[in-house]
């Protein structure tokens, strides 16, 4: 089993997030660090601690961070001029929080994909 991470007590709601959407699969809420003007990550409800650690019996939930993002999308009103989705894997990809997240970055035009 994997260990609980912060993204656990933030779909419990035992601790505070702006949290945009909820439902059975998938909890949506805006960074505490926003890298855009709209920056909202989006987590399975189950802990998932990295990409390496995906199963088939994952696919659906992975299907539905997707299927909220373009939701999400368009409720912010970024879908039409475009966002960005970002999700890290292990320390060299970037990823802090080990439970599986998506980055919906948008509202604004985004600089290169990778700056050195």
């Amino acid at each position: 089993m994997a260990e609980e991470t912060i993204f656990s007590k933030i779909i419990r709601k035992e601790i505070p997030a702006d949290i945009v959407y909820q439902d059975d699969l998938v909890t949506a809420f805006r960074d505490i660090a926003p890298q855009a003007k709209t920056h909202i990550l989006i987590i399975p409800n189950k802990l998932i601690p990295t990409v390496n650690d995906v199963t088939a019996e994952d696919e659906a939930v992975l299907g539905r961070l997707f299927i909220t993002a373009a939701k999400i999308a368009k409720l912010e009103g970024i879908a039409e001029d475009g966002y960005r989705l970002i999700v890290n894997c292990n320390k060299h990809g970037g990823q802090e929080v080990f439970h599986i997240h998506m980055h919906l970055l948008g509202g604004e035009k985004l600089g290169p994909l990778n700056a050195k």
